[in-house]
């Protein structure tokens, strides 16, 4: 009698260990592959992956060499900035910008605008690195040319606001400060700086939100005043006018719709603060609540307004102008 095909050595099918080669699977593994492609930044084998590890080894340096976590808020007013471009630090510098180090990309071209930028820098001892054009890429943001040269900005220390009239008050003079109500260009920052330097006043207040700090474009458009005249940082700006109020300050504020006009301010004379808005949506409603007087520059019909900077100096002038004439009588 034959053995039953069941009996036959070798007839027993064995169970599988796991998946059959080549069979890509059973059942709803057989669907399944390896997932999307990763991106070629996140392939540590791709140069692209390879560069962004490269990157972040540098911030992480960075970081560490600044003493500071590596994920830093950006555009504060205590980080440094960078000013680019060959016309742009040629300018800072020779407006006395206070650089602390100048970055130099390697086998830069070296025309009359480099030789004085080289030349300030080791004038007034700042340290001159050369760099691989690649880094100073990475130094950055994005899309800004740089034409391979660097000035670093230190972080700007800000002055208390009533440290200003403290100071003043200590000269023996009459105090003329600016506060800025939502000004966020820094050339407008910058060129009421200058403008407050020279007719005398003694600071400029900036609040803390919503407001331009004391960048690299701020300092170069300043034109070197904002090294000799203190900008103080308020935390919040109504509290602080009411503050200078309780100490005898009078506040005005520009604004168009004013109900007096700016010749012949009966304020003058006095411990003044003058608040500027933005020239879009002028003095908010709180500040201009805390105002004495409500202040307009008279001009042609023809044009709609003038800019927070120039607007500024067209009233530093007439206070200074006012205050010059009372001293001339009260001399005489």
């Amino acid at each position: 009698m034959s053995q039953s095909k069941a009996n036959r050595p070798g007839a027993v099918r064995k169970k599988s260990r796991g998946k059959a080669v080549g069979s890509g699977g059973q059942g709803r593994q057989a669907l399944e592959g390896r997932g999307p492609t990763p991106k070629a930044e996140d392939r540590p084998y791709h140069p692209k992956g390879k560069a962004k590890a490269a990157r972040e080894r540098y911030e992480a340096a960075q970081a560490k060499h600044r003493g500071a976590p590596q994920q830093r808020a950006r555009n504060t007013p205590n980080d440094s900035e960078y000013v680019t471009g060959r016309n742009a630090v040629l300018e800072a510098l020779r407006t006395k910008v206070p650089g602390t180090t100048l970055y130099v990309a390697a086998r830069s071209e070296m025309d009359d605008r480099m030789r004085e930028i080289i030349g300030i820098a080791t004038g007034r001892q700042i340290p001159i690195l050369e760099i691989m054009r690649q880094e100073m890429d990475r130094m950055t943001v994005r899309d800004t040319v740089h034409q391979g040269v660097l000035l670093k900005v230190p972080p700007y220390e800000y002055a208390h606001p009533e440290d200003l009239l403290e100071d003043a008050f200590d000269a023996g003079e009459t105090p003329l400060l600016v506060a800025l109500d939502g000004v966020t260009d820094p050339r407008n920052l910058g060129a009421i700086v200058r403008s407050v330097a020279a007719f005398g006043g003694h600071g400029v207040i900036v609040p803390q939100r919503r407001s331009v700090g004391m960048n690299a474009s701020a300092w170069k458009t300043s034109a070197g005043a904002a090294a000799r005249l203190p900008v103080a940082m308020a935390s919040n700006l109504t509290s602080t006018i009411k503050a200078l109020k309780k100490q005898g300050v009078f506040v005005i504020g520009l604004d168009g719709g004013g109900d007096t006009m700016l010749p012949g301010l009966a304020l003058a004379d006095r411990p003044l603060l003058v608040v500027v808005g933005s020239e879009g949506s002028g003095l908010s409603r709180l500040v201009t609540e805390q105002c004495d007087a409500i202040v307009s520059i008279p001009i042609s019909s023809a044009t709609e307004s003038l800019n927070a900077g120039i607007a500024t100096s067209v009233a530093l002038y007439e206070v200074s102008k006012l205050r010059a004439a009372q001293a001339t009588e009260a001399d005489a």
